[in-house]
């Protein structure tokens, strides 16, 4: 096998946390390119490999069976050369809250691309700062990722907060030949909210009821007659022992657009206020007619890029993440993403993918 040109991924660029070390990590190990990635995290308050991307950088050396060097501690270069996904059983506990969703984004694209199906047990944190809550990923992720022609299945086996972890989720994924192109262009009209407000340990029910009510309200004051069935959870003992409170709520639009939007219980922070912040931003998507929100953006680029096809999609201005994606992937691919705002001030990124093919797949039929 050829041995193709290591590329050098600057950790410091745009966003500068995690984005890119963690879509690199991905592109590397699917185009089994091997890279260098310098600077990781550079503007974060300590910089280097935090606890969930160690686990992630390690998970993906199982799976690739890649030579590393620097995947310690704090590290803040690493270098990267995979060999071939091998589809199988992955088990890892993170020992810490550490975002499941995080480590799942970066090992999902690449298990696509193995020869046969996979499973990713993680223990960590399930409902966390600074990452897609696990309802997201299984509400608003899972569906948008279908039109690319993608599936995988998600169970939740024990919810997990913050300081102290202790979730647990169970990740089947199934390969694809390849990833079609996606579509996210038209909005439609609003059909249903739905999604959930839940509390664990000794958080009361009330405190959930709370953010539902506001949540519910905020919606109404805008659409009187929209249809929104936000449930309220309290987790028991089995499910979650450990406090922890927040709310997922989700839109769903006649063209069949999926937008989420969350909110964290943290201390000092009143119910209602969490649940107003999450309908509000809900709210602004809905009026302004995108299709794709702000935590989606940044998760469909490496799929754009992979794809047979042209995939375009219908947002809000770009976050930092987004743009972080964007550079990675032109990097590694060679493609180029196209970012116009139209007449409506929504903002239009397009990009035609490389049409990635799964050798693996293909060998094994």
């Amino acid at each position: 096998m050829e041995t193709k040109k290591l590329v050098e991924i600057d950790g410091s660029y745009l966003e500068g946390g995690g984005q890119a070390l963690r879509n690199a990590l991905s592109l590397s190990c699917i185009l089994r390119r091997p890279i260098r990635v310098v600077k990781i995290r550079a503007n974060r308050p300590k910089p280097g490999l935090a606890n969930q991307h160690l686990h992630a950088v390690n998970l993906l050396k199982n799976i690739t069976n890649a030579d590393v060097v620097g995947n310690t501690l704090l590290s803040t270069e690493l270098e990267f050369t995979p060999r071939t996904i091998i589809g199988d059983m992955y088990r890892a506990d993170t020992h810490t809250a550490a975002s499941i969703t995080l480590i799942y984004q970066t090992v999902l694209p690449v298990l696509l691309f193995a020869g046969r199906s996979s499973r990713v047990d993680l223990t960590g944190g399930t409902n966390v700062f600074f990452a897609p809550q696990i309802e997201y990923m299984l509400q608003v992720l899972q569906p948008n990722l279908e039109r690319f022609g993608i599936s995988f299945k998600l169970k939740v086996l024990h919810y997990g907060f913050c300081p102290r972890g202790n979730g647990r989720c169970q990740l089947d994924v199934e390969p694809v030949r390849q990833v079609s192109a996606g579509q996210f262009l038209e909005f439609g009209q609003p059909q249903w909210v739905d999604g959930v407000s839940f509390c664990a340990g000794r958080i009361p029910m009330i405190l959930a009821t709370e953010m539902q009510e506001t949540a519910v309200r905020v919606i109404h004051r805008l659409w009187p007659h929209q249809d929104c069935r936000i449930q309220v959870v309290k987790h028991s003992p089995e499910k979650a022992c450990d406090n922890g409170a927040g709310i997922v709520i989700v839109a769903h639009t006649s063209t069949g657009c999926v937008l989420g939007s969350s909110a964290l219980g943290q201390k000092k922070v009143l119910a209602h206020m969490l649940g107003s912040d999450a309908s509000s931003q809900l709210s602004g998507y809905i009026s302004k007619e995108i299709c794709v929100d702000d935590n989606l953006q940044d998760q469909l680029i490496i799929f754009m890029a992979l794809a047979s096809g042209c995939s375009r999609f219908l947002s809000g201005p770009l976050t930092q993440h987004t743009r972080t994606a964007i550079y990675v992937a032109e990097q590694m691919t060679g493609v180029k993403f196209n970012v116009a705002v139209n007449q409506s001030g929504q903002t239009v990124v397009s990009c035609e993918g490389i049409d990635y093919r799964n050798e693996l797949l293909q060998s094994n039929e």
